[in-house]
């Protein structure tokens, strides 16, 4: 336990600070979750929607500072492949992002 005041805050600081990325992170999982459970069904519009969540809670996590810059630009790549994909296999033609 820190003796010092300015320690002491930063225990509280931390702590809150690492409840809030806990929430951003988790926020981030679930909506990637249900954009590959979209992809798993094989319906592309609806993935395409999903991924539009996806990238946004990606990109809102990368803004705050929760995961690296190219760590967002990394995932939110590999999600987009993933409805070129499945929409090649459909036969259509994928939206661009």
């Amino acid at each position: 336990m820190p003796n010092i005041k300015s320690a002491e805050k930063r225990v509280r600081v931390a702590r809150v600070r690492t409840l809030r990325n806990a929430s951003t992170r988790s926020s981030v999982k679930t909506a990637v979750k249900k954009y590959e459970a979209q992809i798993g069904q094989g319906d592309a519009s609806a993935a395409e929607a999903a991924l539009r969540k996806a990238m946004s809670a990606i990109d809102k996590a990368a803004k705050k500072g929760v995961i690296h810059k190219n760590q967002a630009a990394r995932r939110k790549s590999r999600l987009a492949k993933k409805l070129v994909a499945l929409a090649g296999a459909q036969g259509a033609p994928a939206a661009q992002q």
